[in-house]
């Protein structure tokens, strides 16, 4: 089939390769004309396990290619996604004016006698199908077309398989034409379609979101009683996630959620809910475990250091979650920079994400190196604070020796606390027992 997927971001360029992939042809647009350049030289603009490879591939193989021109995209297309940013707004309500922009734009460029398929792939409130399809028609009175929802799911760190070998597909629809298009779309991949109408399909998004996120803000809450009781959180997740009801994934107590998606969506959605007359207070409570758990962790960090000023802290990791380069409202960056307002000498190491956060200068006075021991060198305290499997792989011993205290604060439970109280070092988890360390 002929796609044209509008918005060359996150979504919308792993979607692009993706289906290209398995047989489409598809043409990305993005309005960036230096980042359309890049993408054609197979220059990736963020980093997403496989996805260079797939992009390099399908555009060498002509399924793929990018312009910045909507009416080129539209006119050799069936089926035009829509996946361009949906940002939050200071009420946390989503802002559509890209949303909007957009189908302004298809509006314009859709020609008498062409029928067009519009989906909503971006994170849209429920009833936003409604309003690009009065938009289309306020701007374009004879044009013929539909509007389908079709929610992403995609995990940054393995985005490429979610697309590829998805749990579901939602497709929201009101018309059979439509609809079966949409299914021809995703007929080579292999996966249950649910078939809904409109308003359904885009609350599934917010819905999930929301409740993935009060799993990791009820293991957090839980974590809080363990450290009091003197129990062991990662004891106690096993023991539940063994419920075939509940399932183990998400169960991971850690620094709370962050990144471009839960934070937005939970806001979103308690917006969503608010302005429907239907408040949704349960969400608000997700929202205050999460920052608690950061204060939390803080707070640990200031109980053993008494005062940060002037300490030096070695962080590892600044991403807010692995295999990914996205420091978009990331927690460990939100957490150096407390340290930095309290006076602490902060060095940083990440693998992916060190260059967009001095890019972006989110973290102004920690120092960024390439090394993770180089990190440590005459630290107080190390912190992990994204769990990169290549931190499994340093030697702690040296890790140790390089330190000025053999301090750690473990932000995701990603070390042994046996092994480190044998190795010597001070260890302090999420909501794990606190165990001696082994004396020198």
């Amino acid at each position: 089939m002929d796609l044209c997927i509008i918005g060359s971001g996150y979504v919308g360029l792993v979607s692009g390769a993706c289906f290209a992939e398995v047989g489409h042809n598809v043409v990305c647009v993005d309005n960036d004309q230096r980042k359309v350049d890049a993408l054609h030289a197979g220059k990736i603009p963020i980093y997403e396990p496989g996805l260079e490879e797939l992009v390099q591939r399908n555009v060498a193989a002509k399924r793929l290619r990018f312009t910045n021109s909507i009416e080129d995209g539209v006119d050799h297309s069936q089926v035009v996604f829509i996946a361009v940013p949906t940002p939050p707004q200071a009420d946390g309500s989503v802002d559509l004016s890209f949303i909007e922009r957009v189908a302004r734009e298809i509006a314009g460029v859709l020609k008498p006698g062409q029928y067009r398929v519009v989906v909503d792939k971006s994170t849209v409130p429920v009833k936003t199908g409604e309003k690009v399809t009065d938009t289309i028609k306020r701007y374009n009175t004879g044009a013929d077309f539909d509007v389908v929802s079709n929610p992403e799911f995609l995990r940054e760190g393995s985005a490429v398989p979610d697309l590829m070998k998805p749990d579901r597909i939602v497709i929201g629809g009101n018309s059979d034409r439509a609809l079966a298009l949409m299914k021809k779309v995703y007929e080579p991949f292999n996966a249950p379609i649910l078939v809904t109408d409109v308003s359904s399909a885009e609350l599934i998004k917010h819905a999930a979101n929301s409740f993935l996120a009060l799993k990791i803000s009820y293991i957090n809450a839980v974590s809080a009683i363990c450290e009091a009781s003197g129990a062991d959180v990662e004891k106690v997740a096993a023991g539940i996630g063994m419920d075939r009801r509940i399932g183990r994934n998400f169960l991971n107590a850690g620094l709370g959620y962050g990144g471009s998606c839960f934070p937005k969506d939970i806001a979103a959605f308690i917006a969503i809910s608010d302005d429907l007359g239907v408040p949704f207070t349960l969400l608000k409570e997700v929202q205050r475990i999460n920052r608690d758990q950061k204060e939390r962790y803080i707070k640990s960090i200031r109980d053993a250091l008494w005062v940060l000023r002037d300490k030096k802290i070695a962080v590892w990791g600044l991403t807010f979650k692995p295999d990914t380069d996205d420091v978009r409202n990331s927690v460990p960056i939100e957490i150096v920079n407390e340290l930095i307002k309290e006076g602490a000498i902060v060095t940083a190491y990440d693998p992916k994400g060190a260059e967009k956060a001095k890019e972006y200068n989110l973290c102004p006075g920690v120092k960024i190196v390439d090394c993770p021991l180089e990190a440590v060198k005459g630290a107080e305290a190390l912190l992990l604070a994204t769990e990169w499997k290549e931190f499994a792989s340093i030697p702690l011993d040296e890790v140790k020796k390089q330190m000025h205290t053999p301090l750690v604060f473990d932000g995701r439970n990603f070390f042994d606390p046996t092994t480190m109280a044998e190795l010597g070092f001070i260890y302090r988890a999420i909501g794990r027992p606190i165990l001696p360390p082994k004396a020198a």
